[in-house]
């Protein structure tokens, strides 16, 4: 009797086990969990108040005096510094595909007014849009502008031509200006001199204007 007793609880047990290891996915009772923040953290939203800082801003700004990764150093223009232009410049140096990007933006940004043949034949000019021709960057008068001016147009507009500080950033400038200035160089302009040499790759560093300060 006893034996017939012991093997009816261990069957019971056993079903009370099984039945406790599937629960057709579906726990009413998970137990408990230590340190359930970890198990669960709490994720707060772009735009949402956080209390985890004083500010109570989710999004944070690059901590003063850093610089986000593949990004350049800040060029420290200031609009309207004319002397500054002409001798800014920078240390980068692009390779074949970096200049086949610069030509892909100038397309983008500067060929819809300055035409892609850099002829200031765009079609807002040819279709009548604009009353006066944008600039023609194989004439005379640009062919030997420095590259800080064409830098500065970029960044704060000149004339009729607006800003596009946000549409391009600092590498990306300056992969505009390299090409046009190995266009330039072969239509009459100066020496291009942004050509990246056959053993180093293109320097991260920043501007020369940007080191010395």
């Amino acid at each position: 009797m006893n034996k017939i007793k012991s093997i009816v609880v261990a069957s019971l047990a056993l079903a009370v086990g099984l039945v406790s290891c599937d629960s057709g996915n579906m726990r009413r009772t998970p137990g408990h969990i230590y340190a359930p923040d970890m198990t669960y953290s709490r994720a707060y939203d772009a735009y949402t108040s956080n209390p985890n800082f004083e500010d109570g801003l989710t999004s944070r700004k690059p901590v003063t005096g850093t610089i986000s990764r593949g990004q350049e150093m800040p060029d420290h223009m200031v609009e309207g510094d004319t002397s500054y232009y002409k001798t800014f410049n920078t240390s980068l140096r692009f390779t074949d595909n970096d200049i086949d990007e610069g030509r892909r933006l100038f397309n983008i940004y500067c060929g819809i007014c300055h035409g892609t043949g850099l002829d200031g034949q765009g079609p807002l000019y040819t279709n009548g849009k604009f009353a006066s021709m944008p600039a023609n960057l194989k004439d005379a008068k640009y062919l030997h502008m420095p590259a800080g001016q064409m830098y500065a147009a970029i960044k704060y507009g000149k004339n009729m031509m607006g800003a596009y500080a946000s549409q391009l950033d600092i590498k990306q400038r300056w992969m505009v200006i390299a090409y046009i200035k190995k266009v330039q160089s072969e239509n009459g302009g100066d020496a291009y001199t942004y050509a990246a040499s056959a053993t180093s790759a293109p320097a991260p560093a920043a501007d020369t204007a940007a080191k010395a300060n």
